[in-house]
């Protein structure tokens, strides 16, 4: 199974990254729908999509509104989206308001049952994170193998019991170790704790994803620091593949 790295940076693009999207195109399976989500005609593989929101914030929504034409010249039969039901009424309501996109692609709009039963027979679960507005983690866990997903998260240890034993955790890492108060001040994660979360929990990769945008260097992150304690971590980049 192989997920592509669509966007891996955070609050607005830069010349490096786009924004949050995740995609398992052989099970049409989305994470997110950043400025990045340009990139999904690319990529399908399926004619039915499942998109999961971890929450509303702008980076993580926008490139909803990217996918009329796609959808318009039938490159897709379905597309349902996934999240909690306040902030799912916000997108329709705001995004889709009339004065700033007139025409609603024609998404259906499901608030997250307890579990969702998706391609692979996988089983996807949820959990919610500490972030201003609130967000949710993912977990998926197919017959062979798991995936989990967390981004705009403040204080990653509090997830352990929802990651433990992950052959795949995607983990948000804001900002490195020397900004760590900015991280607490803005409900995001900074390198050590992840790294920490990753090894306590016996995941079996660990990707930082969701990179402060100011920072477009090659290690804004401080990736030897992470891999220090957990050597099996990779810094994500935009249309990166990675199999599991």
């Amino acid at each position: 199974m192989r997920i592509v790295l669509l966007g891996t940076g955070g609050y607005h693009p830069n010349e490096r990254r786009h924004t949050a999207c995740l995609m398992i195109p052989e099970l049409g399976i989305i994470f997110d729908a950043g400025t990045s989500f340009f990139r999904v005609p690319d990529f399908l593989q399926t004619r039915d999509l499942q998109i999961f929101l971890t929450h509303a914030h702008l980076d993580h929504i926008v490139g909803l509104s990217f996918f009329l034409v796609p959808m318009l010249t039938d490159q897709v039969s379905s597309v349902q989206v996934f999240g909690e039901e306040a902030k799912l009424a916000a997108i329709q309501t705001h995004l889709f308001c009339e004065e700033i996109f007139p025409v609603l692609p024609d998404y259906e709009f499901i608030s997250l049952p307890e579990t969702v039963t998706v391609p692979g027979n996988g089983i996807l679960r949820h959990l919610k994170q500490e972030h201003p507005g609130g967000s949710l983690g993912y977990r998926i866990d197919w017959p062979d193998r798991s995936l989990a997903y967390m981004t705009d998260t403040a204080h990653p240890e509090q997830n352990l019991e929802f990651v433990q034993g992950v052959d795949l955790l995607i983990h948000e890492c804001y900002f490195p170790d020397e900004m760590a108060e900015w991280a607490d001040k803005t409900g995001h994660s900074h390198t050590t704790p992840v790294a920490n979360l990753a090894r306590d929990s016996k995941a079996g990769k660990l990707i930082l994803t969701h990179i402060d945008p100011q920072r477009a260097g090659d290690d804004p992150i401080d990736i030897k620091v992470a891999q220090k304690i957990f050597p099996n971590t990779i810094l994500g980049e935009d249309l990166m593949e990675i199999d599991f």
